[in-house]
C-alpha cells in the first residue's frame, strides 16, 4: 500500500516509524511519504491560508496551493500534460520518510470515471477474512479528516480502505480547507472521502489521519505478528459485538481473581463464557450494536442470553422489551 500524507507539519508523522507500523514499512508492506504543503507555495512567506470570504475569525486553507500538490500526487498534472502536449516540470517536494526511495505508483484517474460512493454504514467485515476490493485497482483514494461530518470512520471503513493500493490524506488546519477542494476532485472522477473520528474539534487533521491509518493498515495481511489477534476484537465481524474482558497471570491479584471458568481447561465452556460476556457488555454499553444483530445467525445459547438481558429475538433483529 502506498500512502501519501499532506500536512503543514509533516514531521508529526515521524511517529509512523515506530512499532508495528515501522516494521511494516521495513518489510515493504506499506510505503509512506509525508509532504509539506508549503513546498507547493510560490510566495516568500510560503502562505497556505487566507481570510474567509464573507468575513469571520480564523484563516482558511487556499485551494490553489492544495490543487498544485494534489494534482501532482494524483497524477493529474501528468495527465494534463499528455492532453495538452506541454512539458510540465516535476515538482521537487519534501518527503520526511527516509525508509524508502522507491518511485510512486501510477495513479492517474480517468476523468470520465464516476466517483465511488462512500460506504460509511453497516456492519463490519470479519477481520479474519478481509477481502480486498480488487475493483479499486490502482485508483487513489483521497481522504480529508473533517469534524463536521457525522462520526463515520468505522471498522467497516477501515476494512474497505485496507483494499486500496494508494491512499492520500489531506490534513487541514486553521478553519479548515476551502470547501471547493473535495468538490473539484470528485468532479474529476477521484474517489474523495471525508471522515470524522468523533464529535469534537482538533487543531488539525494529523491526529485523525494517524488514527485512521492505524485502523486501516493493521488489517493488511502480514501487518500483525499473529493475525488471529484481530479476529475477536470489538466491532469485528458481520455481527459486531464488544470484546469480552481479558486477563493474564497471576490468577489472583490484589484480592481480585480471574473467573474460575477460564482456568478450567474446558475450551467449549470458555468460549461460551466469553461469548456471553461479549453479549452482556455490548447490551450494557452499546445496545445499538445489539439492535443491528441478525437473529438468524444467533445460536440457541445466544438467544437465551439476550432474552435474559431483556431482548426480544423472534424477529429479524433484536428488540429491547423495556427501555
Amino acid at each position: 500500500m502506498h500512502i501519501d500524507i499532506v500536512s503543514v507539519f509533516p514531521e508529526y508523522f515521524d511517529v509512523l516509524n515506530l512499532s508495528l507500523f515501522g516494521k511494516a514499512q521495513d518489510k515493504g508492506l506499506i510505503e509512506v511519504h509525508s509532504h509539506n504543503l508549503r513546498d507547493w507555495t510560490h510566495d516568500v512567506h510560503h502562505s497556505v491560508d487566507d481570510t474567509p470570504v464573507g468575513g469571520g475569525a480564523g484563516m482558511v486553507m487556499k485551494p490553489e496551493v492544495w490543487a498544485e500538490c494534489l494534482d501532482e500526487l494524483l497524477g493529474l498534472d501528468a495527465m494534463n500534460q499528455q492532453v495538452s502536449g506541454q512539458d510540465v516540470p516535476a515538482h521537487k517536494n519534501s518527503v520526511t520518510d527516509s525508509r524508502t526511495s522507491e518511485s510512486q505508483p501510477s495513479t492517474v484517474a480517468s476523468q470520465t470515471e464516476k466517483p465511488t460512493e462512500n460506504p460509511i454504514s453497516g456492519d463490519s467485515c470479519p477481520a479474519s477474512s478481509v477481502v480486498h476490493d480488487e475493483t479499486m485497482g490502482n485508483r487513489p483514494v483521497l481522504i480529508f479528516p473533517n469534524p463536521i461530518r457525522s462520526p463515520s470512520s468505522t471498522q467497516r471503513d477501515a476494512t474497505d480502505l485496507s483494499g486500496a493500493r494508494h491512499l492520500i490524506f489531506g490534513c487541514g488546519r486553521y478553519e479548515g480547507y476551502d470547501a471547493r477542494i473535495p468538490d473539484y476532485y470528485r468532479s474529476q472522477g477521484i474517489d474523495v472521502r471525508e471522515y470524522s473520528i468523533g464529535d469534537y474539534v482538533l487543531n488539525g487533521g494529523e491526529v485523525a489521519t494517524s488514527v485512521m491509518l492505524e485502523a486501516i493498515t493493521r488489517l493488511l495481511p502480514g501487518f500483525m505478528g499473529n493475525p488471529d489477534s484481530i479476529v475477536e476484537e470489538s466491532y469485528t465481524g458481520g455481527n459486531a459485538l464488544l470484546e469480552h474482558r481479558q486477563y493474564t497471570r497471576p490468577a489472583t491479584w490484589r484480592g481480585l481473581s480471574v473467573p474460575d471458568i477460564l482456568l478450567s481447561g474446558d475450551h467449549g465452556k470458555v468460549d461460551r463464557f466469553r461469548r456471553d460476556e461479549a453479549l452482556q457488555r455490548t447490551s450494557q454499553i452499546r445496545p445499538d450494536l445489539i439492535e443491528r444483530l441478525d437473529c438468524r445467525s444467533l445460536d440457541k445459547a445466544d438467544r437465551k442470553m439476550l432474552m435474559s438481558l431483556g431482548w426480544e429475538v423472534s424477529g429479524n433483529t433484536p428488540r429491547r422489551l423495556h427501555k
